[in-house]
């Protein structure tokens, strides 16, 4: 590119390209050398300014030996400086040797176009970014389901219907309007995980999926207990329990109840004495229990949210999550 201009270009083309050029790369170097304190980029600022004065110069020069020719020189003189005079035609864009005088380029309009060229090249480094692709493998992606291990399933999952897995639970869940529905936008999934266990005391005859979903405000849990417990069972037993502002209504045609209650703190470290520290009351969980199917049969899904400051979103907010979640789940009952 730089022997395109230095040898093809005209002179009237080339001096404003390589001034715009100079200029652009100077400003820009002081620019970094001011706001980094690097003094690498101010010696390379020096140069394309010192550069741009040359050319400036030259450019200045030109345009006087146009206004003001020199007076003819003596036929003595004339061998002596002719190749001083050829030289000199050549820098202003003029063939060399006697003769009637050519036409003189239109320099505005050259000037012009230069700066044209320039602006194009410059708009085209801006745009690039904005239309080709990133290739920075660095910038942050949010969390996404563990791949699925193609490990032996429990013998509680082979029964019919197929109960859903804990990786069917983690992709319906890690949803990318998630964050939206739980009011607040913007935030990015730290973590995600999803796991085929069974329930406890069943002997491992019952499925029990989970998967789970933080985000930097508040964690959501969805599980599904296939068991023969009905919901309206449920909600007896939670009465018994440490359950607080127990709510029945319907979600998706189906009981539904609402019920808070905190969750198990534990600290793994160890003390002085190396004895574990007890467990502790976590943070208050609103839960949303929802049937596995319309005629509450047995068995139910939960959609737990909580988070460490303690503060709960709307129980609207839990039961928008089970609408946009639940019916996404791959094998979910229709019975």
């Amino acid at each position: 590119m730089l022997v395109f201009l230095l040898r093809f270009l005209p002179f009237w083309v080339r001096e404003p390209l390589l001034i715009a050029i100079g200029s652009l790369f100077g400003v820009r170097f002081g620019y970094f050398a001011v706001s980094d304190h690097d003094l690498g980029a101010a010696g390379f600022a020096v140069v394309f300014l010192l550069f741009t004065a040359i050319r400036i110069h030259a450019v200045l020069r030109a345009l006087r030996a146009r206004r003001n020719p020199p007076p003819a020189a003596p036929a003595e003189e004339a061998t002596v400086d002719g190749g001083t005079q050829a030289q000199a035609q050549a820098a202003e864009g003029q063939a060399p040797g006697p003769g009637t005088p050519q036409k003189e380029p239109h320099v505005w309009g050259q000037a012009v176009a230069a700066v044209a060229v320039v602006g194009a090249m410059v708009a085209a480094v801006w745009a690039a970014p904005h239309v080709l692709p990133s290739s920075d493998d660095s910038t942050a992606r949010p969390a996404s389901c563990p791949a699925e291990e193609h490990k032996e399933l429990p013998q509680a999952y082979q029964q019919t219907p197929r109960p859903a897995t804990g990786d069917e639970l983690c992709k319906a869940l890690n949803r990318p309007d998630l964050a939206q529905l739980l009011g607040t936008p913007g935030e990015t999934v730290t973590s995600v995980s999803g796991t085929n266990n069974t329930a406890p005391l069943t002997g491992g005859k019952v499925a029990l999926p989970e998967a789970e979903v933080r985000f930097g405000t508040y964690t959501v849990h969805l599980s599904a207990t296939y068991n023969e417990l009905s919901t309206a069972q449920y909600v007896k037993f939670m009465k018994f329990g440490n359950e607080k502002n127990i709510k029945a209504l319907t979600v998706l045609d189906r009981p539904a109840v609402l019920a808070s209650d905190h969750t198990m703190k534990i600290n793994i470290s160890l003390g002085t004495d190396g004895s574990a520290r007890p467990v502790e009351q976590g943070p208050l969980a609103r839960t949303l229990t929802v049937a596995l199917d319309q005629k509450d049969r047995g068995g139910y899904y939960e959609i737990t949210v909580w988070s460490t400051s303690g503060a709960l979103p709307d129980d609207s907010v839990l039961v928008g999550i089970a609408g946009r979640v639940l019916p996404a789940i791959t094998d979910m009952p229709a019975r």
